[in-house]
């Protein structure tokens, strides 16, 4: 088979040419579409499933969440295993699939099936699905360098400007916000005015919530002109709240600031972060959708936050902290040299010990042109350039030298042998 197949080669020349002519074209084509990242994606192709439910007990959230969602949840297609952990407020059930499954297509039936289970879980608690990101999704981390400016307005720049902006960037799955406070108003509540005025908590609450809506009128014309009727009746401010009124005691109204206390205040926290030791910080963390070129959304990234920081306050500018695309180029800049000074030792080594300029030539054509096709390879998996991917290539060439020197040898002793010292060269 393998003597036919050299007999062929050798009587259709020019085909074999353009052949691998063609596939070294389509190799170069293929290194520069293919996806590049410094790791591999190992992780299990799951599904996540988040549920808040703030101020109870991991076990009461297991026993009236986490079973239900994991029981569930259990007879989806193409799933492999769930598992579920509870903690103080919060649940998550982690739903692994069949590695050949389509991660969207394993969302669409997590959804469908989530709508079916809401009536059991709690009303206050509402499941969500998680980010279509990986485990090795986090690409990049920022902080925002606001001299001057306290950590509730950071966050509110972070949350309600920069979050917003970022997401919208190709292949950016969610940007995470992390440090500083979340603005809200508190009520504190006094427990002895509350018994003097003969009033409880779910009272205070529901005139709160029935005291911050707005509502709608129908259209009204007058004179061919058609007037759209509604009431404004959203709470701006701490003053508002402590004016809603809660009930009438002798015809005198019961106003919150006479039982509570009403100030802007931050949500309470479960920790801090700190940058290098120099205190607290806000920014967050941009977490790559899944099966996108980490090195091209890093790059998309950082130009749409030279657009962003046209529009911060005065002073506060970006501060990357971790940004992957330096392990990225500097782990395949290194692979990368590594093939080509393979190949350019092999050609040498090939040209000493022969010294014949034509087998030092197969070997040249022979190293790139297997490279290219390995990458044609990768594109087709679907496998990044790596340290792995790239590593396998490299130490791949050692055997493809060796088969090659071998061969070539081979086939210059026999035809000097032939020829006994002819120019067969020619």
């Amino acid at each position: 088979m393998i003597e036919k197949l050299i007999s062929f080669s050798l009587r259709n020349r020019t085909m074999v040419l353009l052949i691998a002519a063609s596939l070294f074209g389509w190799g170069v084509y293929s290194v520069q579409t293919n996806k590049v990242d410094a790791i591999p994606d190992l992780s299990e192709n799951q599904v996540i499933v988040f549920t808040e439910w703030m101020g109870r007990s991991p076990q009461l959230v297991e026993d009236q969440i986490t079973y239900p969602l994991v029981t569930n949840l259990q007879g989806l297609p193409e799933v492999k295993y769930v598992r579920g952990t509870s903690m103080f407020g919060m649940s998550f059930i982690y739903i692994i699939f069949e590695d050949e499954t389509d991660v969207y297509w394993a969302r669409t039936r997590v959804l469908e099936r989530l709508n079916s289970v809401g009536n059991m879980l709690p009303e206050d608690a509402t499941p969500t699905l998680g980010p279509d990101g990986t485990g090795v999704g986090h690409i990049l981390w920022y902080t925002l360098d606001a001299p001057g400016m306290d950590l509730g307005e950071q966050r509110a720049v972070q949350d309600w400007y920069v979050k917003f902006a970022l997401q919208n960037v190709d292949g950016v799955s969610e940007v995470a916000s992390f440090g500083g406070f979340q603005k809200q108003y508190q009520i504190t509540l006094d427990p002895n005015k509350l018994t003097y005025y003969n009033l409880s908590v779910p009272q205070v609450i529901q005139a709160v919530r029935s005291n911050n809506n707005e509502a709608g009128g129908r259209k009204f014309e007058l004179s061919d002109i058609g007037y759209i009727i509604k009431t404004t009746g959203y709470l701006e401010s701490a003053n508002e709240i402590e004016n809603i009124p809660i009930t009438t005691n002798n015809t005198i109204p019961v106003r919150v600031k006479d039982i509570a206390s009403v100030q802007m205040t931050g949500e309470t926290r479960l920790g801090i972060f700190d940058l290098n030791g120099k205190g607290e910080a806000v920014g967050g963390i941009v977490v790559m959708r899944y099966g996108e070129n980490a090195e091209e959304v890093i790059e998309n990234v950082k130009v749409k936050m030279e657009e962003v920081a046209k529009g911060l306050p005065e002073g506060v500018k970006f501060n990357i902290v971790y940004d992957r695309s330096g392990l990225i180029n500097e782990s395949i800049d290194s692979v990368r040299s590594t093939l080509i000074e393979e190949m350019i030792v092999a050609s040498l080594v090939v040209l000493l010990f022969l010294f014949h300029w034509r087998s030092a030539l197969v070997i040249m054509i022979q190293l790139p042109l297997s490279v290219a096709i390995g990458f044609i390879l990768l594109n087709a998996f679907g496998i990044s350039s790596n340290i792995m991917s790239l590593t396998g290539i490299a130490l791949s060439i050692g055997v493809i030298v060796d088969d090659a020197i071998v061969m070539v040898e081979n086939a210059y002793r026999h035809l000097a042998d032939a020829t006994k010292g002819k120019p067969w060269e020619d």
